[in-house]
């Protein structure tokens, strides 16, 4: 197990937009974390209200919003026009490329969310979108299967060997995952605190594993979790 703490991460304050990096990102820059496996970005945002991006291109990227609190508009030029809130999950294939722009939804409270890049399996696809729902009761001391390769249990589809789960554990209770041969996990505390290996994370923690074992996670206290499924490359 490697462990990435929350102050390791890259950090850029704006003003209206208060972000984290996990990997290099922007003006942040480091040689030895530019992805983990097809893991390209994991941005924690703060954004203020009614603040925002406005429309950009992406291509050639997967790239999935997970909001913890607020609410998030977002436009594209594929003609979709969403709020993304709480328990939302978006995915945007950006493939041979996507415009589009996120705003806080809110003109008094901010909006704290992740946005994640994943390297996709093709280049030049056609670009598309989803947005799905997903509640705590399917979150909650158990794994939410949010993304994967071919949209099992109703999961969003993503375009690569990889798959993206949630859960909410609530204080004290356990939950446990099967690492496989050949494939590495990372995961992401997003919020509270839980141990592995007798070693405590916090919100803004992650821990790396690329061995065949089961990962065993405790909450400390209430906690919500992201866990990525990837292939060793």
């Amino acid at each position: 197990m490697q462990i990435r703490t929350s102050e390791q991460r890259g950090h850029a304050n704006h003003g209206w937009l208060d972000s984290y990096h996990s990997f290099s990102f922007a003006d942040y820059y480091d040689q030895n974390w530019m992805n983990y496996s097809v893991l390209r970005v994991i941005n924690e945002d703060v954004i203020a209200p009614a603040m925002g991006f406005g429309m950009h291109s992406h291509d050639n990227m997967e790239i999935i919003t997970y909001v913890l609190q607020g609410n998030l508009a977002h436009k594209d030029s594929l003609g979709n026009t969403e709020v993304i809130r709480q328990g939302h999950v978006q995915r945007m294939t950006a493939g041979t490329g996507i415009r589009h722009s996120e705003f806080n939804a809110s003109d008094s409270e901010p909006i704290h969310l992740l946005q994640i890049w994943i390297l996709p399996n093709l280049r030049g696809l056609p670009p598309s979108y989803e947005d799905k729902f997903f509640t705590d009761a399917q979150k909650l001391n158990q794994w939410c299967l949010l993304a994967s390769e071919n949209g099992a249990n109703g999961s969003m589809l993503i375009h690569q060997d990889m798959r993206l789960y949630a859960a909410q554990l609530s204080e004290r209770n356990q939950i446990e995952y099967v690492l496989r041969d050949n494939r590495c996990v990372y995961l992401q505390v997003a919020s509270g605190s839980i141990a592995i290996n007798q070693k405590q994370l916090s919100a803004g923690d992650a821990a790396m594993f690329d061995a065949t074992q089961t990962i065993t996670l405790n909450a400390v206290n209430n906690a919500e979790i992201l866990l990525f499924d990837l292939p060793k490359v």
